[in-house]
């Protein structure tokens, strides 16, 4: 009589249940576990991090450049679209993100250490601060503008006949939203003075 191979699923049933083997896979479900956990909490928290209620919690941001937004037409509008801090200063992609949420981390640094802590440093500070961001928005074609505003969609004949103008030229000139929408929903800073970089 022929001695008979055990099938496919027993023998890896019995490689399977070996003592070293059983240790390492208990540890790789751990850490497979482990992954699901970490990475659960660290969107969790990046989504939390990314809302309008945590940019304005620094009561920094809520009495300058918050107040100054509310008066803009990206807050109040008679279509009812609103455009939230993040949507302006955040990139959508992950990996663009994660480079704008370290790079904010020094206005974070900044709040803790007492640079821009008050209306007055702010102030003292606030051209530095535009100008890093309006360099942000030009090196990266004003992506965050062009998720909602895209030369391709729009129709310039239903713009002013300036507005419209405008655009058409600066589509020639190869120009983008930052070009000339600096200041549109904060107050611009006084460039006449030399400021402290930040």
């Amino acid at each position: 009589m022929e001695n008979k191979k055990p099938g496919l699923i027993r023998r890896l049933w019995q490689w399977w249940w070996r003592p070293s083997r059983l240790a390492l896979g208990t540890l790789l479900l751990l850490g497979f576990g482990a992954g699901i956990i970490f990475w659960g909490g660290f969107n969790t928290g990046m989504e939390a991090a990314n809302t309008e209620q945590f940019c304005i919690s620094c009561h920094e941001m809520r009495a300058t450049v918050y107040e100054e937004y509310m008066e803009t037409v990206h807050y109040n509008n008679r279509s009812g679209v609103r455009a939230t801090c993040p949507d302006c200063h955040v990139p959508h992609e992950f990996v663009p993100k994660m480079v704008r949420k370290i790079k904010a981390s020094k206005e974070l640094y900044g709040k803790i250490f007492g640079i821009i802590d008050t209306p007055q440093k702010f102030e003292t500070h606030r051209l530095s601060m535009a100008q890093n961001e309006w360099r942000r928005m030009k090196e990266n074609n004003s992506q965050e503008c062009r998720n909602c505003h895209n030369f391709d969609y729009m129709d310039f004949t239903a713009q002013k006949t300036v507005a419209g103008k405008m655009h058409e030229q600066a589509i020639k000139d190869g120009q983008t939203c930052i070009d000339c929408h600096k200041g549109i929903a904060h107050k611009l800073p006084d460039m006449r003075e030399v400021q402290p970089g930040f």
